[in-house]
Order: structure tokens, then C-alpha cells, then sequence
């Protein structure tokens, strides 16, 4: 599992009635329909605006909505892939972005409870997916499989996503989580780990960039361990992106990433871009202890076909995720 929390100095449920209210400018006929800002940062738990990439939502019914997004056309650490294709990592942070936003936002999860990730999905069509002139305007459309409630409260939410550009279908994709209150959590977690002075290992180095379809090795999440496709994962609290806040375990987008470095290792490909990519989350990866990532090559022996590659991260022997991502052929 990957448990998601952003802590404000209120703990509140968010109340969107906001974006109903009728101000005196409007009233008077001074309305800018058209313009575009992101959605407040707390509701997609991220401290810097920067990183925030859903700019809307509205609700349909009980179990479907509608929300936009924007993806830069240069972005620090979902840098474009392939040649000029937007890195389908984007997507996937953005469809995790919506689950938060949804739990705050429509279901009155309290800032201060914990998201709790059991797994994310994705299948993009890289047709739809190359960096152009303009950044790329998504219109989303989510369908809430699975609401959980417990006394009135959410519980868990399982959920699809659609991602349209211009259009055209350029993702398909969801996840799970279950919500735990801040008590809870305090039950189920070592106590250390909640502790200010809690501490990552120290920072191990990088395998090279190209190795892995990185640019940069500071943004490298594996380290060698001198054994074929076995690598130790790297945790560098201190990266502007991948720890945008503080947390108390690694985060589920960073074993996405080791799961996406891996694969790419493993296909020999310096540029990767991932057809799909899926990860079921087992158990908290935890900062202060070693996590081997192992990356086993599936179907090498049918000629033609999708290339897979299985990723299968342990913390002393027991399983923390598993992750599944696929490319087209050699040369498609």
C-alpha cells in the first residue's frame, strides 16, 4: 500500500460550495468565464502549485464527474520521452491526483486523514500523446466504482478515468484507496516512523541515466547492487518532485517510477515509453529499510509481441508492490 496525507494548519472538511457563490462583480455582469487556475494544491496533496495539474471538476451524479487538466510542455521530472511524447507518468500522477480531489472535494474526507493507494492503472495511446505547440488541455471523465462508507464517512473509493485530448482518447485509467483518520493510522504505523527525526537510508548512488531512460541521475530511483536486473531503490527525500512533502514511508509514485526504470533496463531501451503500467500495493515501503527492486522480462519468446516487464519491490523478504508495464515491440 501507499499512503497519501497532506496536513494544514485546519483540519477541515473542504466545502466547495464556493464555486456556486455569486460575487457582486458577477452579479453586475462582470464574469470571466474562460480563465484557468489550478485546484487549491491541499485537495491533491501537494505543497507546491507547481506540481498541481487538475484545473477544474464538476459533478455529474453521485458516482460520476467531469474534471480538466493541464500538462506542461516542459516539466522538471516528467520530461518528454521517446522523442517528443509526454511521459505517461504524468498521466499516472494525474489520475492520482483526482482521487484525492474527489475524497476532499465531494466526499468530505478531512484534511489530515490518510490515503491509503492499493493500486493505479494506465493504458495510454501514444498517437494523442506528443508534446506540441501548446500545452496539452485534458477533459476527464471519472466513474466512481466502488464508494465505501462507514457512519456517513468515506471509507474507500475505487475509481476510472477517461483522458480525452481534443477529443481523442489519449489514456484510460483508476485506482483504489481507503481513507484512515489520523488516530488510526498512528495505530497501524511503527511509532518512529511518525517521529520529526525519522530518517531515510542514507542516499545510495545512481545508476546511469541512459541506462534507465533517465536524463539526469538526480532523477534516478535505482541504485546497482551488481546483480542483473536487481537493483536497490534509491530514496532521495529531498527531491523537489518525488518527496514534494513530507512523508513517513515511500510514496506510490516512486515505486511507479523504479517500476518504469526497471523495465527499461531490463528491455535495453535509453528511451522508454510505456504502453501501460499497473502496480498493486501490498504494504508500506518504509524509508529506513534497504527495498530490492527485481525486474523479470515476460514473453521474450513470442515473437511480435507486446515486450512486458514484471517488477517486484522487497523489504526483507516480503512483498511491498508489484507492477506490471508493457511497450510495443522492438522497432514498432
Amino acid at each position: 500500500m501507499s499512503a497519501s496525507t497532506f496536513h494544514v494548519e485546519r483540519a477541515a472538511i473542504y466545502d466547495p460550495a464556493w464555486r456556486y457563490a455569486t460575487t457582486a462583480s458577477e452579479q453586475n455582469g462582470f464574469r470571466f468565464p474562460s480563465l484557468t487556475a489550478t485546484v487549491p494544491k491541499e485537495l491533491v496533496h501537494r505543497a507546491s502549485v507547481a506540481e498541481v495539474l487538475l484545473t477544474n471538476w464538476q459533478r455529474v451524479d453521485e458516482a460520476h464527474f467531469t474534471v480538466t487538466a493541464q500538462w506542461p510542455r516542459s516539466h522538471s521530472f516528467f520530461t518528454p520521452v521517446a522523442g517528443g511524447y509526454y511521459d505517461p507518468l504524468i498521466c499516472a500522477e494525474t489520475i492520482r491526483q483526482i482521487g484525492s480531489l474527489l475524497g476532499h472535494a465531494e466526499f468530505g474526507v478531512p484534511f489530515g486523514h490518510h490515503f491509503l493507494m492499493w493500486d493505479l492503472n494506465l493504458t495510454v495511446h501514444p498517437e494523442h500523446l506528443q508534446v506540441r505547440q501548446t500545452p496539452a488541455s485534458l477533459d476527464i471523465e471519472v466513474t466512481c466504482t466502488t464508494i465505501s462508507r462507514r457512519g456517513g464517512r468515506l471509507t474507500g473509493l475505487g475509481y476510472e478515468a477517461v483522458v480525452r485530448r481534443e477529443g481523442h482518447v489519449v489514456a484510460k485509467g483508476g485506482g483504489s484507496y481507503t481513507c484512515t483518520s489520523p488516530s488510526v493510522y498512528r495505530r497501524v504505523r511503527p511509532a518512529h516512523t511518525l517521529e520529526p527525526g525519522h530518517r531515510a537510508l542514507p542516499l545510495t548512488a545512481p545508476a546511469a541515466p541512459q541506462s534507465v531512460g533517465r536524463l539526469s541521475p538526480t532523477d534516478v530511483v535505482l541504485s546497482p547492487i551488481g546483480e542483473p536486473n536487481r537493483w536497490q531503490l534509491r530514496v532521495d527525500t529531498l527531491h523537489p518532485v518525488l518527496f514534494d512533502h513530507w512523508v513517513d514511508h515511500v510514496p506510490g509514485m516512486v515505486l511507479l517510477e523504479a517500476a518504469r526504470q526497471a523495465s527499461a533496463a531490463a528491455l535495453g531501451r535509453s528511451s522508454f515509453l510505456p504502453l501501460s503500467i499497473s502496480g498493486d500495493f501490498k504494504r508500506y515501503a518504509e524509508l529506513d529499510v534497504p527495498c530490492v527492486i527485481e525486474a523479470e522480462r515476460l514473453y521474450a519468446d513470442i515473437p511480435g509481441a507486446e515486450e512486458a516487464v514484471r517488477v517486484t519491490g522487497r523489504q526483507e523478504g516480503q512483498v511491498v508492490y508489484t507492477a506490471v508495464v508493457t511497450a510495443a515491440a522492438y522497432g514498432h
